[in-house]
């Protein structure tokens, strides 16, 4: 029996992205109000036998991510801005990633470290440390994503991304891809990457209060270390949780990355459900020419 593959993609800028089995559609919604498409075929590393072995897939996965990200970032922001005969540079996109990860990791793994250390005096226990830190990580995270919430600019973005789970989640049940049909869907999504990010910061509790309380500097050298683990891991949840939601436990326990998830989208309209709807159906039409070749 033939193993059931997950579609998914990203929003992106005025649009969407979709991954299939063998390419990478993007659907951007043109300043003329069509839509341009691009597919490209997946990298190498996206289809090895490596992305099948547990914990490192989810390190390939988030490599992957990050790679086909901002292809397509790149691919949506140059057709938003035709109009305006602007174009963004690969290197300035890729500096900008390199930039943005940079930022992420000192905001959730070094800063509630340094953060904790100031209580030091008053906590004995090592594991009361962590369970600290780790509060601090998670309110931090939530206040960050509440903070893009009041961008004007990022509403598009979480619109499209709305889109993207609701078509996701049509082509899941089995129903036609069709606006009126994807509408009555929801924007929530267990694989969404949100979720994903939640379960990171439950994961690397557990994960970094296994290391204790070394000197500061080593420990925030095992937070940077360890983070490819913790998110092999946070993947391995994700994926199971994803396939057993019918588990009371389970849904408690994603529950929190689902509510989440109502920061980072919106609802869209049907001109967004268009756009998405066109990149999946591109993808899925493209597995299936493969499949029949």
């Amino acid at each position: 029996m033939a193993k059931i593959f997950h579609y998914g993609g990203q929003a992106v800028i005025e649009g969407v992205m979709m991954r299939g089995r063998k390419s990478v559609v993007t659907a951007v919604r043109r300043p003329d109000g069509g839509i341009a498409i691009d597919t490209q075929p997946l990298p190498p590393f996206a289809t090895s036998r490596v992305r099948q072995t547990p914990v490192i897939r989810g390190v390939v996965v988030l490599i992957e991510t990050l790679v086909l990200g901002i292809k397509s970032l790149i691919y949506s922001a140059n057709v938003s801005l035709e109009e305006e005969g602007e174009q963004i540079s690969g290197k300035a996109a890729w500096g900008m990633v390199a930039g943005s990860v940079a930022f992420a990791v000192a905001l959730f793994f070094i800063a509630p470290l340094f953060l904790t250390k100031i209580l030091d005096v008053y906590i004995e226990s090592s594991i009361v440390f962590h369970l600290v830190e780790g509060f601090i990580r998670l309110a931090m995270f939530v206040a960050y994503l509440k903070a893009l919430t009041l961008s004007s600019s990022l509403r598009q973005v979480f619109a499209y991304h709305g889109a993207e789970h609701k078509t996701v989640n049509a082509y899941e049940a089995g129903v036609p891809l069709e606006v009126e049909v994807v509408r009555e869907h929801k924007t929530a999504h267990m694989r969404c990457g949100t979720s994903f990010l939640f379960v990171v910061l439950i994961i690397a509790i557990i994960v970094l209060s296994l290391i204790g309380r070394p000197s500061l500097w080593l420990m925030v050298l095992w937070r940077i270390i360890l983070i490819p683990a913790i998110a092999g891991l946070a993947y391995e949840v994700t994926q199971f949780g994803a396939r057993h939601t019918s588990s009371g436990l389970v849904r408690a326990f994603l529950a929190p990355g689902l509510w989440l998830q109502r920061l980072t989208t919106r609802e869209p309209d049907d001109s967004q459900l268009e756009v998405a709807i066109l990149a999946l159906r591109r993808a899925v039409e493209i597995d299936r020419l493969e499949e029949a070749d």
